[in-house]
């Protein structure tokens, strides 16, 4: 094939828009969410540093070496940009901490923040380009999954939470590469053939794979994509049309009768921005426990009741979300665990939903054995809303009940900015410290003052 040929109309235009990014202001509105999203996701690199899937990641980058380009959060590791988005993106998702973006079914953050801060850092870009690429990730990573049928996609084995980042951490780094369309064209074919992954890190039990399969891998594939073309390698042109390209390769229409739509990669680019439909946890808990949580949490408010006052409480939310937290022995993933640990404490904080020592408190273990978890198939059909019941039986004889519709932290029912900087203050303080953890967040609400993000670097290093 000759260079420039059987570039279809649709590559044109995602290749122009990647390559155009950078100089395309983005809405205040947009600006002010993704503000809120590159420091909740340094607020997880940060946290996760000290966790077990951060300290792997940690030990393996420590062994790597490479030219030093970019910084490790939460370490005094500088490394090579391809090795620090592996790391940061491990980090990012080594707990349930990070953001979610429920129609695509990916955890955009943890890829795409992590390649954008690596790449940005390399080449001493500013913070204003750093928002713009971010939020371009979010677009093209959200849309990607949606063009490959997301939910039938995962069904049969693929796993999103892998694959569409991979496009969206290419994107981002690909803007503060400031790639022109050809360079993005060629990055697309390069994060292609990287692009992977199973549903089967619903299996990992330590959390270290699925940190690696959610962030590590995604960033590490884009900042790698993006540093080959850098470079002078050449492509493919066009990886998304013509001869046995990838919606070809992916296109599992004879299993699940659903054909991938690479048209919505295009739908409403540059008018919808799905960095604002994307999820910011309130609670640092796996996402099907949010709704509960937040239904305890009104009740304990309401009716000032305590773990001493309820005979039993039944927990309803979907038949998907229960399989996944059903008495799990992570307790930041253990529906009955975290609920026990709430009515005791009268809330859930980071160290609480991670002190594994709690797991074997002989109060806790009693109240876990009143708490009953049920998989409803009536809030099953409301997914990707994840709607949660908590019904009280009291000692007294009274029977309370609430139903969360809208998660704290969802689009629908979206967390302040005061909110997510107490979150990620939280988070940070006890890694970086009270006055360092202060001056990170302020730098981030204060982002498009700076002008070289390599002076960024002492802010995240612990």
């Amino acid at each position: 094939m000759k260079r420039n040929e059987a570039v279809s109309p649709l590559m044109r235009r995602l290749a122009a828009y990647v390559a155009n990014a950078r100089r395309r202001a983005l809405p205040p509105a947009v600006t002010s969410r993704t503000k809120c999203h590159v420091l909740d996701t340094i607020a997880a690199m940060v946290s996760g540093a000290a966790l077990q899937p951060g300290l792997s990641a940690l030990a393996y980058v420590s062994t790597l070496g490479g030219t030093a380009q970019a910084t490790v959060a939460g370490s005094r590791i500088v490394t090579n940009a391809a090795n620090a988005a592996l790391a940061n993106g491990m980090l990012a998702h080594a707990d349930e901490t990070d953001d979610s973006h429920a129609r695509s079914l990916i955890h955009p953050g943890c890829g795409i923040v992590a390649a954008a801060l690596a790449q940005g850092e390399t080449n001493g870009r500013n913070g204003t380009s750093l928002l713009r690429a971010v939020a371009l990730g979010y677009d093209i990573a959200t849309r990607l999954s949606l063009a490959l049928g997301t939910t039938a996609f995962r069904s049969v084995g693929h796993s999103t939470h892998s694959m569409a980042p991979t496009f969206g951490a290419t994107a981002a780094a690909a803007s503060l590469a400031q790639f022109d369309e050809r360079q993005v064209r060629h990055a697309f074919s390069y994060a292609a053939q990287q692009a992977s992954g199973l549903s089967c890190y619903t299996r990992d039990l330590d959390h270290i794979e699925k940190a690696f399969d959610f962030g590590g891998m995604p960033a590490r594939n884009g900042v790698t994509a993006v540093g080959m073309v850098a470079a002078g390698c050449t492509a493919v042109d066009d990886v998304f049309s013509g001869e046995r390209n990838f919606f070809t390769a992916y296109d599992e229409s004879a299993r699940i009768g659903v054909r991938p739509q690479p048209a919505l990669l295009l739908r409403r680019l540059g008018q919808t921005f799905e960095i604002t439909q994307t999820n910011i946890k309130r609670w640092t808990v796996g996402s099907p426990i949010q709704a509960p949580l937040d239904s305890l949490l009104a009740l304990i408010r309401q009716h000032q009741i305590n773990a001493r006052e309820v005979e039993h409480m039944r927990v309803r939310i979907s038949q998907l979300g229960a399989n996944t937290t059903d008495n799990r022995d992570m307790p930041d993933i253990c529906l009955q665990h975290l609920c026990a640990v709430m009515l005791i404490d009268g809330t859930v904080t980071f160290e609480s939903a991670h002190d594994e020592h709690r797991m074997r408190d002989r109060a806790v273990l009693e109240l876990r054995k009143r708490i009953t978890l049920i998989g409803d198939a009536k809030l099953e059909k409301l997914l990707p809303a994840r709607h949660g019941i908590i019904e009280l039986d009291l000692r007294d004889g009274r029977r309370l009940q609430h139903h969360t519709r809208a998660v704290r932290g969802t689009a629908q029912n979206p967390m302040t900015r005061d909110e997510v900087d107490e979150k990620c203050f939280a988070l940070i303080e006890p890694r970086l410290g009270r006055a360092r953890a202060r001056r990170l967040c302020d730098a981030v609400w204060q982002i498009e003052q700076i002008d070289n993000l390599r002076r960024f670097r002492r802010l995240l290093q612990a």
